[in-house]
């Protein structure tokens, strides 16, 4: 059954979303946006982007898709379990695995595979992202905390949110980065034009620190070890980016895979490595280490077979 929403004068000048939202907020903005970029959603009769922007009087139908269910299900998925306790379980991410339930992607998750092979988990991330403390974008391999229980979920939380838990990246730049080890401070925040990519350009995003140390110059890219002091979505991406030196294989951020040296990975060149943080029990620190991915392995071995590193 479809709903028919008309824009007011009030309305005017705002992006279509951000307006159907506004009216039917027991949907997500996700949802919604869904909803519009598959064609369930129409002004005057005609397709529109989410960001199309609204005059007072259009009318706006909306043709809701049938929901896909609230609560995540176990799914028998293989799983690279690193280490696990009672109070945490540490998973090796495979790239193309998708963390948890959002627009486009209710099956095939990582939480999904947790529920069949662990069943209870916490709860404090609600029903869709039971266990879920923190995330890494779909195509990036590595080192994935999962809390089992709600007391551990707040301790890891917490030092989340603390910066005390010490999260190590390796990453494949373009260039070679001058100085070869330094620290970026750009504010982060969600691309207005882009909504798929974060900004630095914007004096209104939140604050994001980002190390990196050079290991390996090879065939006018530099492998580089970073630590990150927070946890913005796509940081260690757009703040490389941001000084001119994108993520090998990384095209939304400014990576062409045509100039590459050798044809890149399918995916961009970023890996979890380690994870330190403390047991939510004991206090103990604990210290977690996924080896690099073999795909990505690979291509740094073809990469030093010709013999152009700079050292």
């Amino acid at each position: 059954m479809s709903i028919t929403l008309r824009a007011e004068p009030q309305d005017y000048g705002k992006r279509l979303d951000s307006f159907v939202h506004e009216r039917m907020p027991e949907y997500s903005r996700a949802r919604l946006q869904g909803w519009i970029k598959t064609g369930r959603v129409r002004v005057n009769g005609q397709v529109a982007r989410p960001a199309h922007t609204l005059r007072a009087g259009e009318e706006v139908d909306v043709e809701p898709a049938v929901l896909p269910p609230l609560r995540a299900e176990p799914e028998a998925i293989p799983l690279t379990i690193l280490y696990q306790d009672a109070d945490v379980i540490a998973i090796d991410k495979p790239a193309g695995m998708v963390v948890h339930a959002g627009a486009g992607h209710h099956r095939g998750t990582l939480v999904n595979a947790l529920l069949h092979h662990f069943g209870q988990l916490s709860t404090a991330g609600g029903d869709l992202r039971p266990g879920i403390v923190h995330r890494l974008d779909r195509e990036t391999s590595g080192v994935l905390l999962v809390a089992r229980t709600d007391q551990a979920h707040q301790s890891l939380a917490e030092q989340f949110r603390t910066r005390k838990v010490e999260k190590t990246y390796l990453a494949l730049a373009r260039g070679y980065l001058s100085p070869p080890q330094g620290t970026i401070t750009k504010r982060i925040t969600r691309d207005p034009v882009r909504r798929t990519r974060m900004t630095t350009r914007l004096e209104s995003g939140r604050t994001a620190i980002t190390h990196y140390r050079t290991l390996e110059q090879l065939a006018n890219l530099s492998l580089l070890k970073v630590n990150i002091g927070t946890g913005r979505t796509h940081q260690i991406r757009v703040h490389l980016s941001s000084i001119g030196h994108p993520i090998v294989g990384d095209s939304l951020y400014g990576a062409s895979r045509r100039s590459e040296p050798i044809p890149a990975p399918d995916r961009f060149f970023l890996h979890a490595l380690r994870l330190r943080f403390q047991s939510p029990s004991t206090g103990e620190p604990i210290e977690i280490e996924s080896p690099l991915a073999p795909d990505l392995k690979d291509y740094l071995e073809r990469l030093r077979a010709l013999g152009t590193g700079g050292g």
